[in-house]
């Protein structure tokens, strides 16, 4: 008889735990940890963050510089803002990313692709006569040699590493349809605006993604003659880094992000670009006439623009759900 009360006491407290337990397991499940980011992309945990500012041009920079937006202005009201954890990717899309988006969708080709022989198939290349070639490699890839002197083995050398190299270049002179299309393609999304800002600039709320000191060396702010165009490989600058382990967050292209361009909540400054149709870019670009005037490469600045433009200094970066 002792027996059966021990166990009768014994099912009537596991039938009180079993509440309890289920609710623990709840809130586990509630708290799990997000899966490991995919390969080139990083983490941006969950939670406050400092977004735009409350800077005041009182320097008459926009004077200065003869810019037609004001200043900081579309920064109004610095704010703390709230996200849950999302991936970003580590690097902006190169073209050699691009490229594999365009062939495997079947998709259209940025248009400076056609303009610098990078669209151009090797199988091409290799069954051109040399007399092609030469004209191929003067006229299209701007080989900065004499290749009226230079055999078919040569030329397709040549030819070759200035392929390898533009590879890794980001990819430039897209749509924002067309980033968004290739961020779907990768299973990916464009990142809002908050997202990339709090990528770019930790929870603290940093000036720029290294600290808040400007250093035009840290980036490429397209005063640096050593690279064509203007643009630099994707991560060639580790200075860069934003907390989160992020690069080229300024400098080297402007990103579409997923946002049109509107007024933060609290902002009451008129602006008929808030109506426009405008899609936001961030970031700062290293292509033409930016040069190293740091409020552009900010990392609470913003730049807007029609979607359906493109240019030379203009790309993105793809960010995705941790759940």
């Amino acid at each position: 008889m002792a027996w059966v009360q021990l166990m009768c006491m014994r099912c009537s407290l596991l039938i009180r735990l079993i509440p309890a337990l289920t609710i623990i397991g709840m809130l586990a499940t509630c708290t799990a940890p997000e899966r490991a980011p995919p390969p080139d992309m990083v983490l941006v945990p969950a939670g406050e963050f400092i977004r735009g500012s409350d800077k005041v041009d009182t320097e008459g920079l926009q004077q200065r510089y003869g810019l037609v937006k004001p200043l900081y202005v579309d920064e109004h009201p610095q704010q703390r803002m709230v996200l849950k954890s999302f991936f970003i990717d580590r690097y902006e899309v190169s073209n050699e990313q691009y490229k594999e988006f365009t062939r495997a969708a079947k998709y259209q080709e940025p248009f400076e692709w056609s303009q610098n022989g990078y669209n151009l198939a090797v199988e091409r290349l290799e069954q051109s006569d040399v007399d092609a070639l030469r004209w191929i490699a003067s006229d299209y890839f701007k080989l900065d040699v004499d290749t009226q002197r230079l055999d078919k083995p040569a030329l397709l050398r040549l030819m070759n590493e200035k392929r390898g190299f533009r590879d890794r270049l980001p990819v430039a002179g897209v749509m924002w349809p067309d980033a968004d299309a290739f961020c779907r393609w990768k299973h990916k999304r464009l990142p809002s605006e908050a997202e990339w800002e709090k990528a770019a600039r930790g929870k603290d709320g940093l000036e720029f993604p290294w600290g808040n000191t400007w250093n035009p060396d840290a980036i490429n702010a397209g005063d640096n003659t050593q690279w064509e165009d203007g643009i630099a490989p994707v991560g060639t600058y580790p200075n860069s880094q934003s907390p989160y382990g992020v690069y080229d967050m300024a400098g080297n292209v402007w990103e579409w992000v997923a946002d049109d361009y509107q007024p933060y909540p609290g902002n009451k400054e008129p602006n008929p670009e808030f109506a426009s149709g405008k899609k936001v870019l961030r970031g700062g670009g290293g292509g033409i006439g930016h040069y190293a005037i740091s409020q552009f490469f900010r990392s609470a600045a913003r730049q807007s623009s029609d979607p359906r433009t493109t240019g030379v200094d203009v790309g993105f970066r793809c960010a995705q759900d941790t759940h």
